[in-house]
């Protein structure tokens, strides 16, 4: 099929398909005698693989290690190992995110509702108290002199 086709199909740019082709992510095909290239059915399912990895967050490099090898042979123990890897890193992120939310939650909380009657120093320094009781902010180091 021509690139156009493939294109239309994949939901990606002709552009993007020639790049993955120019990186080895897909086969390379021959031209026809008038220039253009025409693309295996398989390069649909492949480009399907590599946009949905690609949103799951593999890299480009990491996906190049995970596509069918040779004859469209899996390596399925690796397949399997990277994916889960991958559900440790986003659940990892999950995580941190969740732990970003919070102290930023807090921070908001802290500003709405800090003292009116401070001035704006002394406000400043009350959110950032309720944000250093709550390890948001790191504790100051004593002077030590």
């Amino acid at each position: 099929m021509k690139i156009g086709t493939l294109a239309e199909l994949s939901g990606l740019t002709a552009s993007r398909i020639r790049f993955y082709e120019t990186a080895g992510l897909i086969n390379a095909v021959e031209r026809t005698a008038n220039g253009y290239r025409d693309y295996p059915s398989e390069a649909l399912a492949i480009l399907e693989i590599i946009a949905t990895a690609q949103r799951a967050g593999f890299s480009l490099e990491q996906i190049r290690h995970l596509l069918p090898t040779g004859q469209g042979t899996w390596e399925h123990d690796e397949l399997v190992e990277a994916l889960k890897h991958k559900v440790t890193e986003i659940e990892e992120m999950q995580e941190s995110l969740s732990q970003s939310r919070a102290r930023l939650l807090l921070a908001i909380e802290s500003i709405e509702n800090r003292p009116a009657d401070l001035n704006c120093s002394d406000r400043k320094e009350w959110v950032l108290g309720r944000l250093r009781e709550h390890g948001v902010v790191p504790e100051r180091k004593k002077d030590s002199r």
